[in-house]
C-alpha cells in the first residue's frame, strides 16, 4: 500500500519561542519526506529528537512573526512492528491525564466483565462509538474520559481517551497515537488508540471514520498530551492556519471485529 500525507502550519509568534513540531511519521516506516519552516524570509533548521516510542519531534527556536510550516511525506510499504517495551505493560495501564480510568472502573466492569481480548476490544470499540456523537468544537481541549462520557459527544481524541480509559479498566494496556488517516473525512490529524492484547499492539478507532488499514503513525503516548502536534515555550504563539491531507492507493474496508496493526 502507498499512501501520502501533509500538513500545513502557520502561526504568528508574539515574540521569540519555542516551537516543538509533531507532524512527521515515526521511526519504522519506509518513507521520502520534505520538512519547512519559513519566518522572515528565510529558512529554519530544526533539530530532530526521538522518544523510544519512534515518534519524532522537531525543535525550532523563532522569532517574532508569521512562521509557516510545510511537511510532505511518501509512505511505502507497511511499518515495522514497534517492539514491546518492559514498561508497556506498566505505563500504558496506568491512569493519566485524560484517561481516568480509575474513576471508569465501576462502568468498565457493569459493561464489559467477562470479555478479553478480541471481544472485548470490538466491544469497547462499538460501545463508545454508538454512545458517542462526533461534533467538533462539542469538546475543550482539557477534557478527559470522564467528561466526554457525562457529555456523550467530541471529536477523535475524546473518543479515543473514552476507550483507553475503559479498556485500562480492564487491565489491558492502551495508549494513544496520532495518525495520518487516509480516508478520513473531515480530513484532519486522527487520534485513534492501541491495545495490547497477545503481545502485540491492536488499533481501536470507536470513530469508524477512516480505514485502520491505512493509518500513518506521528507520534504514541499515554494520553493527548503526549502527542501535541505543536506546542510552544517561551513565548505567546497563535495557530493561523491548518491544513491536513492524506490518501492512499486503496482504501480496504474495516471490520471492527478484526485484529488490526498500524502499519
Amino acid at each position: 500500500m502507498k499512501r501520502s500525507a501533509f500538513s500545513r502550519l502557520v502561526v504568528n509568534a508574539r515574540s521569540e519561542a519555542e516551537l516543538v513540531l509533531s507532524i512527521a511519521a515515526s521511526e519504522g516506516q519506509d518513507i521520502r519526506e520534505e520538512l519547512s519552516i519559513r519566518a522572515g524570509g528565510r529558512t529554519l533548521e530544526p533539530r530532530e529528537i526521538v522518544d523510544d516510542r519512534g515518534t519524532r519531534l522537531h525543535v525550532v527556536r523563532v522569532g517574532a512573526g508569521r512562521v509557516e510550516i510545510d511537511y510532505r511525506v511518501d509512505v511505502e510499504g507497511r511499518q515495522d512492528p514497534i517492539g514491546l517495551a518492559d514498561l508497556d505493560a506498566i505505563q500504558y495501564l496506568r491512569p493519566s491525564r485524560y484517561c481516568e480510568s480509575d474513576t471508569l472502573f465501576p462502568t468498565a466492569k457493569s459493561e464489559f466483565e467477562g470479555l478479553e481480548g478480541r471481544d472485548l476490544l470490538s466491544a469497547v470499540s462499538s460501545w463508545v462509538g454508538t454512545r458517542l456523537s462526533y461534533v467538533p468544537g462539542a469538546s475543550a481541549p482539557t477534557d478527559g474520559a470522564v467528561q466526554t462520557y457525562l457529555d456523550r459527544r467530541g471529536v477523535c481524541r475524546d473518543y479515543a481517551h473514552l476507550v483507553i480509559a475503559l479498556l485500562r479498566a480492564r487491565d489491558v494496556p492502551a495508549r494513544l497515537v496520532s495518525v495520518y488517516a487516509p480516508g478520513l473525512a473531515p480530513m484532519d490529524f486522527h487520534a485513534v488508540a492501541e491495545a495490547l492484547v497477545d503481545g502485540a499492539w491492536h488499533v481501536v478507532d470507536a470513530t469508524g471514520l477512516a480505514p485502520r488499514q491505512t493509518l500513518v503513525r506521528i507520534a504514541t503516548g499515554r494520553d493527548a498530551s503526549d502527542t501535541a502536534f505543536l506546542s510552544s515555550s517561551g513565548g505567546w504563539v497563535q495557530l493561523l492556519e491548518l491544513e491536513v491531507g492524506a490518501t492512499a492507493d486503496v482504501l480496504p474496508r474495516d471490520d471492527v471485529r478484526d485484529f488490526v496493526s498500524i502499519g
